[in-house]
This record gives structure tokens, C-alpha cells and sequence, in this order.
């Protein structure tokens, strides 16, 4: 099926998608999400870390005919690796370009790079990409203290004028100076503020994925919520009652002049 702005919901409702996938459509809105960063079929799109690749499966199918996709994710593990996290996303990166392969009537043609800060996040695509991606990936990269080295190196990658959509989970504001409180939280503001230093100008931001119910006071920071439900059995029927958690929608644009 050719993809058309109007067909994104039908990507979404697509048979392709596992019932478990389609059932945190309602904390993840993709369809108003990716629409809100004005997406268009015809258009070169970077998703950045996409781990699963649970909204890969969206984009894919919706540019394969007339944009493309490309994947910045985990580097392969080549033995090298001995930190059990990165090991972790390198098994998940691998996963994904399986099931990539595996499936070229939905997927197409996906371009897939490997990205890992701070030492391989320059991609050969500068100035290439209408759009770039990053769901929840922004907490880690300043937990590793390379967030505003991350985002200048997805500026280089934009066209001028072309958008940075960053989702990531939101913590309560606490003063001006912190950037985040609770593990896996970031503050708003600081998240801007580190944009805006990358060169970015704040275009939009959005509630669209906005969760009240998060007090975002777990023992386990934003890992205790679903789908990680890092507590195990532990409030198990509190934090699903939650849902995932409160999360910033941000839309950025590059200059189209330094």
C-alpha cells in the first residue's frame, strides 16, 4: 500500500503490528505524535536509538515508496563490549536489522548506521534529513554527559530548516539549574536550553503525550512504570493503573541561515 499523509492511521492499524505494541498506542499517540512534527511520506527521516524499533515499524512502511528511513542505532557488539547495558542495546540493534531483513514487504528499504556516543555519531549524512527522531533516548545521553554533544551532531545531519522531533520522558520542575530528578526523568526547560545551545530553535512543544497520573516518586525513577515495571510484583497493579509515563513533545527546526 502506498503511504499518504492521510493513510498514517492505517500504518498504525496495520495487521503487521503485534497486539502488544498496538496496545501503548494510547500512551504514545503516534499517530498525532509524528503528525505534530509534520511528517510527510516524501521525506528523508533519521530515528535515532529506535532499540525495538517500535515506532520503526510506523515510519517504515509509511515512507518505503516515496521517502526514506534511516536508523541510527546501537553498534554491533564485536566482543569488544563489557558494559552489560550496551551489550544489551547492541542485542537489541541486531534484533532489529534481523527483523528488517526479514521483512522487506513492510519494512523497504531502510538505511541502517550505527550510533554510539561520543565516539562514532558522525554519520555520512549531513545537511541530509527533512526530519530527525528521538523517543526517549535524551535521559540517557546526559546520564553519560554527551547530551549536548548528541544533539549538535543530529544538527549537522539536518537540512536547513528540517525538524528535530525529541520525545523523553518529563520530571517535575524542581529550580533553574537541574536537569533531572528521578531516574529516567529530564527537566523540560534544561532539555530546551541544551537544543537551543546545539543551535536549534524551539519551533512547538505539545501535551499530546502528557500523563497526569505520573508523580514521578518511584524507588525505580520512570523504570518502575510500564512497560519496564522494574518493581516486578512489588505496587505491579499501581503503576500499570499509571500507565507509561509523563512525557515532553518537542518540536525544533534548523536555521535555514547560520
Amino acid at each position: 500500500m502506498a503511504a499518504t499523509a492521510s493513510e498514517l492511521p492505517q500504518v498504525v492499524d496495520s495487521a503487521f503490528r503485534s497486539a502488544e505494541n498496538k496496545q501503548r498506542d494510547q500512551y504514545r499517540h503516534p499517530v498525532e505524535t509524528l503528525s505534530f512534527f509534520g511528517i510527510k511520506p516524501e521525506m528523508s527521516v533519521l530515528e535515532v536509538w529506535p532499540a525495538r524499533g517500535w515506532y520503526t515499524e510506523i515510519l517504515a512502511p509509511y515512507l518505503k515508496d516515496k521517502g526514506k528511513l534511516t536508523i541510527a542505532n546501537f553498534r554491533q557488539n564485536d566482543g569488544s563490549l563489557e558494559d552489560e547495558r550496551k551489550i544489551f542495546w547492541a542485542r537489541l540493534a541486531a534484533k532489529l536489522k534481523q527483523d528488517i531483513k526479514k521483512h522487506p514487504d513492510h519494512f523497504g528499504a531502510v538505511q541502517v548506521e550505527e550510533f554510539d556516543p561520543p565516539g562514532l555519531m558522525q554519520l555520512q549524512q549531513v545537511n541530509q534529513f527533512d526530519l530527525v527522531l528521538s523517543f526517549r533516548n535524551s535521559h540517557i545521553w546526559n546520564e553519560e554527559g554527551y547530551l549536548l554533544d548528541v544533539y549538535r551532531a543530529l544538527f549537522d545531519m539536518l537540512k536547513p530548516g528540517g525538524t528535530l522531533g525529541l520525545v523523553e520522558h518529563r520530571s517535575s520542575r524542581l529550580s533553574e539549574i537541574s536537569s533531572r530528578a528521578g531516574e529516567g526523568y529530564l527537566d523540560e526547560y534544561y532539555v530546551i536550553a541544551v537544543a537551543q545551545q546545539a543551535g536549534f530553535i524551539l519551533a512547538d512543544r505539545s501535551e499530546i503525550n502528557a500523563n497526569p497520573k505520573d508523580s514521578k516518586d518511584y524507588p525505580k525513577g520512570v523504570y518502575a512504570l510500564p512497560p519496564t515495571l522494574a518493581m516486578g510484583a512489588l505496587d505491579k497493579a499501581r503503576y500499570l493503573a499509571i500507565g507509561e509515563s509523563d512525557r515532553m513533545t518537542l518540536k525544533f527546526t534548523k536555521p535555514l541561515v547560520p
